[in-house]
This record gives C-alpha cells, sequence and structure tokens, in this order.
C-alpha cells in the first residue's frame, strides 16, 4: 500500500524551491496553521487565502491550502471572527484545513515570481536585480589525496560549489598535513602515540547559508578521518541566485508603445499606469512582482529601459525622473502567475496527488 503524503513531505519539496530562510524579516511564510504530520488528501494552490477559497478547498476535499500571501501577517491577540483574516482561519481550522505560504522568500528565489514575469515578456540573459548579501559561505576542509575526490563529490551532490550556471566549483591547495592519535582514537592513518605527516589537499567549496547541515552531514559522511577539520566562513559576496527584482533583454526592441500594449496582454491586466518613455525603443527591462518602488533606483542603475512593478504611489512616479519608464500593473496582476509556477512545481513532483488549480480570483480590487 503506497504511504499517504504528509504536509512535511510537500513542504520539503516547497522550501527547496523557496527556502524560508529567504524571506525578509518582516514576513511571515511557512505552516500557518495545521501539523507537519498531517496527512494531505488533497492539495488547493492559490494566490491569496480568502474565505472563499478555503471554501474551494473544503469542495474540493482538499486540505492543505498553498499561497503565495501569509493570511497571518502579524500577531493576533483574539480569534473571534470579528474581521476576514479571523473568518478565515476559524474556517481553516474547523474543517482541519492547513494553510501553507510562500511569499518574499519566493520572490527572492531566482526561479521564483519575477521569473514567471520575466518568462511571461519573453526576457532573455535573465540576472537577478538587486542581489543579496551576507546569504553565502565558505567551507574549507582537508582531505587526504587519495579521498579528496569522493569528499567534492558528496559535498557537490548536497549543493555545495554552485555559482550561477556553474556547478561544482571548488579550489584545491596540496599541503602537508600533522596529527598524533591518542590512546582512544582509532585513526584511519597512522597509530595511536605517533606523529603522522599526511598529504592532504585543502579543499574550499562555497555555498548558500540554508545548506549548512545538509553540506556538513555530507562532509562527515564522506570523509574518512575520525576527526574532520574543517572551518566555515560568511562571506559578503552577493548571492546572485538570491534576491530581489529580475532584469533582462527583449530579443529584439521594439517601441515603448508597443511594449506596453504587449504588457498589458501578457499580465493580463485591464490597465497599465505608466510614466514617459525614455526613449523610442524598448530594450533592457527590470521587473518586479508586487510592491517593487524600493527597486527603482536598482532599475535605473541596471540601465533599464522600463520598470514594470506594482502599487507605485502618486509621487513615486516622480522618481524615475526622466531616466527610465515606470509601468505599474497592479499588485495582482504582476503575481497572478504565481498559482501557475507553484502548480508546476507540485505536479511535477507529485504527478499523481491531487493538485487543485483554484478558480477563484481573489483581487479585491474592481475597474470600470
Amino acid at each position: 500500500m503506497t504511504p499517504m503524503l504528509q504536509i512535511k513531505d510537500i513542504t520539503a519539496c516547497l522550501e527547496q524551491l523557496a527556502p524560508p530562510a529567504w524571506q525578509e524579516a518582516y514576513d511571515n511564510s511557512g505552516l500557518i496553521t495545521g501539523y507537519p504530520h498531517q496527512e494531505v488528501t488533497g492539495i488547493l494552490v492559490t494566490l491569496d487565502c480568502t474565505e472563499a477559497v478555503v471554501q474551494e478547498a473544503i469542495d474540493h476535499g482538499a486540505n492543505l491550502i498553498v499561497a503565495h500571501h501569509p493570511i497571518l501577517f502579524k500577531g493576533l491577540k483574539k480569534i473571534t471572527g470579528a474581521n476576514y483574516v479571523e473568518r478565515v482561519l476559524i474556517r481553516a481550522i474547523r474543517h482541519n484545513i492547513a494553510i501553507y505560504a510562500l511569499h518574499t522568500n519566493l520572490d527572492n528565489v531566482r526561479a521564483g515570481v519575477n521569473r514567471a514575469i520575466a518568462e511571461r515578456l519573453a526576457l532573455q540573459n535573465l540576472r537577478v536585480l538587486a542581489s543579496k548579501k551576507g546569504t553565502l559561505q565558505k567551507l574549507v576542509t582537508f582531505a587526504p589525496r587519495e579521498n579528496a575526490e569522493a569528499v567534492l563529490s558528496a559535498l557537490f551532490s548536497a549543493g555545495a560549489g554552485a555559482i550561477g550556471s556553474y556547478a561544482e566549483c571548488s579550489f584545491q591547495t596540496a599541503g602537508i598535513g600533522s596529527f598524533t592519535p591518542n590512546d582512544q582514537a582509532q585513526p584511519h592513518i597512522g597509530q595511536a602515540g605517533k606523529r603522522e605527516h599526511v598529504e592532504e589537499l585543502r579543499l574550499e567549496v562555497m555555498f548558500a547559508a540554508p545548506q549548512q547541515q545538509v553540506i556538513l552531514r555530507a562532509l562527515h559522511n564522506s570523509h574518512p578521518y575520525e576527526e574532520v577539520a574543517y572551518y566555515i566562513s560568511a562571506l559578503e559576496n552577493a548571492n546572485q541566485e538570491v534576491g530581489s527584482g529580475m532584469i533582462g533583454q527583449l530579443a529584439t526592441p521594439v517601441p515603448a508603445r508597443q511594449f506596453l500594449q504587449t504588457l498589458k496582454h501578457a499580465m493580463q491586466t485591464p490597465v497599465v499606469r505608466h510614466t514617459r518613455a525614455i526613449g523610442t525603443t524598448v530594450s533592457r527591462v527590470a521587473v518586479c512582482g508586487g510592491a517593487g518602488s524600493f527597486l527603482l533606483n536598482d532599475a535605473i542603475t541596471a540601465g533599464a529601459d522600463v520598470f514594470v512593478s506594482a502599487d507605485f504611489k502618486y509621487h513615486e512616479f516622480f522618481d524615475a525622473d526622466g531616466k527610465i519608464m515606470v509601468a505599474d500593473i497592479g499588485h495582482y496582476e504582476s503575481e497572478q502567475f504565481t498559482k501557475d509556477l507553484l502548480f508546476t512545481v507540485l505536479k511535477e513532483k507529485f504527478p499523481t496527488f491531487a493538485i487543485i488549480f483554484s478558480k477563484t480570483v481573489t483581487n479585491p480590487i474592481s475597474y470600470l
């Protein structure tokens, strides 16, 4: 009999896509209701978790809702049903429905929200617009020359050594290691009470900070020594795979008005609020799902012709200052295809499981 999937199995898949460590400090991504060992009867994928979405999950017999926006964003002292947040939580808990959210951590990964926008606009040569610093670490360890390749292979398999479009990146230097085992030791090389000198390789690899536990487990499992010498240091390098926004190129420059028409159609938005174009054509495009005005200067510095995002306030449009065209397509409209992304990821991982694409339109804004 095939074992039932549990919530922890689903969240492990989602957290491989968007590690919780990449969320912003103010965020509340993760499991909001439910418990990790709860068996899953069906998964409903949505952008927002509203009362109508919870009812949709009930109607389909799904007991896990995977959403982009967390329904619970700040602390509650009471849950009395006084507002829509409390009503959603009460209904979900009453019907034993778990809610899981991937918010800014999904915004901040290369394969996340912004890539979904970039792909709809057919952008090429994509890179993160504002890379995060302080998210990388370096491991240095020492292994006998004959065991070095096996140790490196284990570290690579665990995720170390990935830099942008390159995998299995490392640096090696040769040297002589020395040690003296005591009477309690069971050395791989040498004998108790005798100093040994071994030809070793110093191995250096970079990895993303959330991978540390997995990397160290791979190191200890693959290393021949009873006591493994290593050290980890934090790096200030910008992480090319993690950060806010994305920027890319159109295959062929197009007139600004044509780009806006294409944008409106591709993102299925009824209106695009925009500043004037800074040139006759658009070639380089920066994007950010949701409220992205904080990235305007990054888009200007990166040389973008247009910045596609949402939630620009009136006075923030002035900040374009003739240096870039701002195109505000609406918050919901900029993130609506996140559902497609999450549905695809889950369907590829769990192809025979009931994964439901929510048909509820959760946009609170209407246009006349």
